[in-house]
């Protein structure tokens, strides 16, 4: 878990530092645009994705600072993670330990999920948004799965460019086989993660359909790679301007509710965002089974759509629960009988007040 957390020239915070020693509930509070959640998507950051706001690094930097941004974390492990940009560079540098680094090693120490106003429609939202959901999830136990997902997303962009020109047809084999292989990854990945949550999830089941996991659960891994090779093979070619080809970038998730026997995206919205919850709590208890760590949740404005009984057993079992969580948008009420909570008053960038529950 996070002892302290320092963030530099982050959206509009110049420099702010937040210590919370042994608490395991961060309530973040403030107006509207005071910085509440950069400090949770500063969090995010550190999971190899561009964070729960999906933006990219340069819109991230403090608009009238030099055009870098830094996220420190010193862990209760005694770990320094750092992950830092400069305007100068493409990507993001990383450093563990003073140790040049990568994320996927940060995955190893660090496991953080979120919650968003956009996961409140993530049951009946596009399916690219639920791929991208339980991709993260799959990612808390595969490190190298968000890497993959990256790569295949860059081979495919390689193979689109080649079908637009003269293509080489033994470049082609040579991108379409990388294709497969880290496709097949993937797919493995995700069927094996669906498998396990639902020994634990038991409010509702997820499963997963689309072509790749399907070749995986009818042929071998070897033979699902050659098969999808020769599907690659054999529809090389364009449909207008574009390449129309099913793969995992096609894939969806299916979440059904065990207790009201239907599928989730024709229940309320409350009943989708109590599942959803039960989903995050499921993955919590899961990561402590299989890898003994403790897991960060980023509640940002979370709550909405529970009713009060329901915000209590949430908290109530998330401070049970194997978890630091890190929250905005909640009332300081809500924790006034829950233990280890600290409180964090945002205002226009800084940290101007921090007391307990105590």
């Amino acid at each position: 878990m996070i002892n302290q957390l320092t963030i530099t020239n982050f959206r509009n915070h110049s420099c702010s530092r937040v210590s919370v020693g042994d608490y395991k509930n961060i309530i973040i509070t403030g107006q509207n645009g005071s910085g509440k959640t950069a400090i949770l998507e500063a969090i995010s950051i550190l999971s190899g994705e561009h964070g729960l706001r999906n933006a990219d690094s340069s819109e991230i930097a403090k608009f009238n600072g030099d055009g870098s941004f830094s996220v420190f974390v010193k862990t209760k492990e005694d770990n320094d993670i750092c992950v830092y940009y400069d305007q100068k560079d493409t990507n993001k540098h990383i450093k563990i330990n003073n140790e040049n680094s990568t994320f996927a090693e940060i995955a190893k120490i660090l496991k953080i999920i979120w919650i968003t106003p956009k996961e409140d429609r993530l049951f009946v939202d596009s399916a690219s948004n639920r791929r991208n959901f339980f991709d993260r999830l799959t990612s808390c136990f595969d490190p190298s799965h968000i890497g993959r997902i990256t790569r295949i997303t860059k081979l495919l962009s390689e193979r689109a460019a080649a079908l637009k020109s003269s293509f080489d047809p033994k470049w082609l084999d040579a991108i379409d086989k990388q294709i497969a292989s880290t496709a097949i990854s993937i797919g493995a990945a995700r069927i094996k993660y669906a498998g396990e949550i639902n020994y634990i999830f038991k409010t509702g089941a997820i499963s997963v359909d689309g072509m790749i996991e399907k070749l995986l659960i009818e042929n071998t891994n070897i033979d699902a790679e050659n098969k999808y090779f020769e599907y690659l093979k054999n529809n090389r070619f364009l449909t207008g301007d574009k390449m129309v080809i099913d793969g995992v970038h096609k894939s969806d998730f299916g979440v059904f509710n065990n207790t009201l026997k239907l599928p989730v995206h024709i229940t309320s919205t409350g009943q989708q965002k109590s599942l959803l919850i039960d989903l995050i709590l499921a993955h919590t208890k899961l990561i402590n089974l299989k890898t003994n760590k403790k897991t960060i949740i980023l509640l940002d404005e979370a709550t909405a759509h529970l009713d009060e009984q329901s915000k209590k057993r949430l908290f109530e079992e998330l401070n049970n629960s194997e978890t630091q969580v890190w929250a905005t948008g909640l009332e300081p009420d809500l924790f006034k009988n829950i233990p280890n909570t600290i409180f964090v008053t945002c205002q226009n960038g800084t940290i101007s007040n921090i007391v307990t529950s105590e």
